[in-house]
Order: C-alpha cells, then structure tokens, then sequence
C-alpha cells in the first residue's frame, strides 16, 4: 500500500517538475522528498520520473497515476473546508509531528483553552504532511530549516540532539572513545539523513561515515529502532533524558544544536491575519518565550 507521504511528494513535484519546489510546498527537504519518491516507486515496483541531468519528465505510470491522485487530495482538501468553518472562531487544525505534540504542545493546551474558549483546535499528530496550500491544515509546527515557498516560518525552539545507542550495541561494539569512532558503527537516521554529518561537523570530525542504515521522520519510532539495538541514533536531549537516566540508552557523544534545525510554526503568508491563526500564533510565541526567560 502507498503511503500517503509518497503520494502527496508525488503530486506535488509532479506539478512543480521540481523536488526543490516540492519541498518548499509540503515544509520538508529535498532530500527528503526523493526519499519518499524512491519509497513510492519501490511500493509500486515502477518509475514515475525520468531524470535526465537536473531535468524531471513523468513516465507513463506516473502520468496514469497522476490523475486519481490529485482527484483524491482534491476531495481531502474540500472535506477539510467543509470541517474547518467560520475563520475567525470555531475549530483550528493544527498538523504537529507526534514528538513535539506529545512533549510540548498537548500539556500546554489547558492554558490555550483558557485564554481562547471560543476556539476549538483539532490536533493532527502524525507524520503525515499536511498541505497547508490546499487547506489540509491551518498551521503547521515542522522540523527542518524554516524556508519555505509562501509560507511565514516562526522558530519555535532548537532542542540539542545527543547520540545515544542500546547497552546491548554497547556490549557488542564496547563505548566509543571519541566522536570519530562512530563514524564505523551502524547508525539510525533522520529522514533527511543528513544529522549525523552535522553533528559530525559540529564535533570537527571531518569524515562523518556512510549515511547507509534505516530512517524515520518521527523521532519516537527513531528512538524504538535505537532501544532496539540497531544502530546509534541522534536524538533531542529531552527526547531520551529519562531513558539515559534509568540506563535504558547510553549517551556516546557530546549534545549539540545542530545549525538551522529547529521547530518551526509554519503558516501560509495569505492566511496569516485571519484571527484564529493569528489567536494561535500569538499564544505559542508568547508560550515559548516564557519558557525561555524561565
């Protein structure tokens, strides 16, 4: 079965002939759109591009294909108004990544509900990507560099990540001895596979390994992968603190904050004064800010 992700990195690049331009539209990387692409030709067991330098052409399948699936989001995108209502009160959807819902966002809607009893939101929690163009969602909170085609990008926080890996990995491969002994073991990615050389970077390790090895764009299942033994991983610090104290993870290496990742508050620049969004985005600056001068 395709994956949702893969069909809508499909329709939109398919529209753009661009993953860059892709990416900018659903908030994510280029890099991580044609791992979803690759994903979606593996599931289907075709091509649906030729590319030919930097040039992008639709195959045949991919052309057979487009069609059902842009009838398909058109219809998602249309029950999504119907849902959404009255923009100045009513319900807000809100797409968030399952970590940053489960460990930030849930505890602190009591206080949102509080100061805005005349609007409901409706928590989309998962890693599904939410096309915030075609209405799918209001507002969107994302990881990855906050530059994205159309949209206002607020930066909400930058959690340092750490590198942590299961006793039984340790037992098998013993503790590194510095940053640059990781560079030989299994490791677990981000969907962008592109973490660990910043880390790396950040570490002056110059070589930072192969980016061979499983990846995942929610850093929970990341984490399962980790505690599984597959693999060290890189994780947010508060992601895996209580893990590290009870001896479940081993940290093996430095925390740092990777350069331009963060979360960030995505919202279209043509929806931005409506006054629900404008409700929300002035609570969770302000929230963050408090916590930040705590």
């Amino acid at each position: 079965m395709p994956s949702l992700n893969g069909l809508r990195a499909f329709e939109a690049t398919a529209r753009h002939l661009s993953m860059k331009h892709a990416a900018e539209e659903l908030c994510v990387t280029p890099s991580a759109v044609s791992q979803l692409l690759k994903g979606l030709e593996s599931d289907l067991g075709t091509s649906l591009f030729r590319r030919d330098n930097r040039a992008i052409a639709l195959t045949e399948a991919a052309q057979a294909l487009l069609p059902p699936v842009r009838n398909a989001f058109r219809l998602i995108a249309d029950a999504a108004e119907r849902v959404r209502g009255d923009p100045h009160g009513g319900l807000l959807t809100v797409s968030v990544a399952p970590f940053f819902a489960e460990s930030w966002l849930v505890p602190r809607l009591g206080d949102f509900h509080t100061r805005h009893p005349g609007l409901d939101l409706r928590i989309i929690a998962a890693t599904t990507l939410a096309n915030l163009t075609s209405g799918e969602a209001d507002v969107a909170i994302r990881h990855g560099l906050g530059s994205y085609r159309g949209m206002v990008s607020d930066l909400l926080m930058a959690p340092p990540v750490i590198p942590v890996a299961a006793p039984v990995l340790l037992d098998r491969l013993g503790h590194p001895a510095d940053a640059g002994a990781l560079v030989d073991w299994p490791k677990i990615h981000d969907a962008d596979r592109g973490g660990w050389a910043k880390w790396f970077a950040s570490q002056r390790v110059d070589d930072p390994g192969s980016v061979r090895g499983p990846s995942f764009d929610d850093p929970a299942l990341l984490r399962t992968a980790v505690l599984a033994g597959q693999g060290a991983g890189l994780l947010p610090a508060p992601l895996v603190e209580s893990y590290i104290e009870d001896g479940r993870l081993v940290a093996v290496g430095a925390q740092a904050l990777l350069e331009g990742f963060a979360y960030y508050l995505v919202v279209p620049r043509s929806n931005v004064g409506r006054a629900n969004i404008s409700a929300f985005r002035s609570w969770i600056l302000q929230a963050v800010s408090d916590e930040r001068r705590a």
